[in-house]
């Protein structure tokens, strides 16, 4: 399992809080990727780009989606540049992967995440070590929920990571995610100010 997957059967678990969107959930799924990159040392940051390593790929067949998608020319790619185009639809790969792998199972009760079905994690090894990971605090699982607006259950204050790549992840994680939000209600305030003009006074 990788960080990317326990996130999303994170995403998953229901909880109080607004549904995680699935823009937001992809942004962060491709910083866990590259945070799981980054810990296999496929490769590195140099300020804030990423520099690719010469390293076997992967065992897991998304991560080594991901790190054959790695920039290798320079200038090599800024994270936030990888964000977006990773992270495009990535929510939905995801979810693919996880049904194929019997890691989650659609009920049809309302609605899901994503999509008509509500999508539940199996009783499963992939969703034992997501819960146990999510309940034990890990520091970066739970920085990547929380950029997702998905409370801890262990309220801490900000993540004691030492390892100052990852925290630049997911520094800018946090920000791309606060940019589409931006987005989001910019098209918002659009929309209705496109419809009032139909309405009239």
């Amino acid at each position: 399992m990788t960080t990317a997957k326990d996130l999303f059967i994170t995403a998953l678990d229901p909880r109080p809080s607004p549904p995680v969107g699935q823009g937001d959930l992809s942004l962060a799924l491709a910083g866990a990727e590259l945070i799981d990159l980054l810990a296999a040392e496929a490769a590195t940051l140099d300020g804030d780009r990423i520099v690719p390593n010469v390293h076997p790929a992967p065992d897991d067949r998304l991560l080594g989606e991901a790190s054959s998608a790695l920039v290798r020319q320079l200038p090599y790619e800024r994270v936030e540049d990888w964000l977006w185009r990773r992270g495009r639809d990535l929510a939905a790969v995801y979810q693919a992967a996880l049904e194929e792998a019997g890691d989650l199972t659609p009920r049809r009760r309302g609605r899901a995440l994503f999509g008509a079905d509500h999508l539940t994690p199996a009783d499963s090894d992939a969703r034992s070590r997501a819960m146990s990971r999510w309940t034990a605090g890990e520091p970066v699982l739970a920085a990547l929920a929380a950029a997702v607006g998905i409370p801890s259950e262990q309220p801490t204050d900000a993540p004691d990571l030492d390892d100052e790549a990852v925290t630049t992840v997911l520094a800018v994680v946090n920000d791309a995610v606060m940019e589409l939000e931006a987005v989001r209600q910019r098209r918002a305030i659009e929309k209705a100010a496109f419809a009032n003009i139909w309405r009239g006074p």
